[in-house]
């Protein structure tokens, strides 16, 4: 897998606090996938899968919470069970953190945190910017650069827990 010097920059903290977290709580998720209620069945649903079939845990609103749970306390517990945090950013995103919704409160969480990963998708930083000035600083992957597949394959190699020496995030620091 090829990275650019600017991602191998921008993802190494991001891995080493990951491998941190993971060894000091072993049963967490890999990743808590921030995304728009209205991207859960598209955009969301695919990077959902693409990371599944990469073997890397996901929590998923849409299928982590069950009918009939507390929707809010069940996105709190995914957060705290999650070693680091995925943001899809989308338009849908931008209007829904721009309004104040659910998204603009995981989001909050993720970035008190620092373990943040934003993935652009039919936007640009630009207009991310405008929105959320604190995302729009971190590095992160775009669509328009790299497939969703190639995405998915660089964020199943940023949670890789393995002490892989030849895995260029490890070597490059």
């Amino acid at each position: 897998m090829t990275y650019t010097p600017a991602e191998v920059r921008a993802l190494t903290p991001v891995r080493r606090s990951a491998e941190l977290r993971a060894r000091q709580e072993p049963d967490l998720r890999d990743v808590f996938l921030c995304h728009a209620w209205d991207d859960r069945r598209g955009a969301a649903k695919e990077l959902d899968e693409l990371l599944d079939a990469r073997g890397v845990s996901v929590w998923f609103s849409e299928k982590d919470i069950l009918f009939g749970q507390p929707f809010m306390r069940e996105i709190d517990r995914g957060l705290a069970r999650s070693r680091t945090g995925l943001v899809l950013v989308t338009p849908a995103l931008l209007r829904r953190i721009d309004g104040g919704g659910v998204s603009d409160k995981e989001l909050s969480e993720l970035l008190a945190r620092d373990l943040l990963l934003p993935v652009v998708h039919g936007t640009t930083y630009g207009e991310l910017r405008k929105i959320s000035p604190l995302l729009a600083s971190r590095n992160g992957l775009d669509t328009a650069e790299d497939s969703m597949a190639e995405i998915a394959n660089k964020i199943a190699e940023l949670v890789a827990i393995e002490d892989d020496l030849t895995s260029p995030l490890t070597s490059a620091s």
